[in-house]
């Protein structure tokens, strides 16, 4: 079992995205996604990364 994930921003309802949210609640994950657009953040494959941890 894993506790941490650094990863990049993935395409709603992707399989990706479903990975990155078993660790974390939708609304913190909504309210990240919300801030990285922001920040203007890039997605996808060439974009910006995230560490995601449930040790907050």
């Amino acid at each position: 079992m894993i506790d941490a994930l650094v990863t990049n921003f993935h395409l709603p309802q992707s399989t990706l995205l479903m990975l990155v949210s078993t660790l974390s609640t939708r609304e913190i994950m909504l309210k990240t996604y919300e801030e990285a657009v922001k920040q203007k953040y890039r997605f996808f494959s060439f974009g910006d990364a995230m560490f995601i941890t449930d040790n907050l």
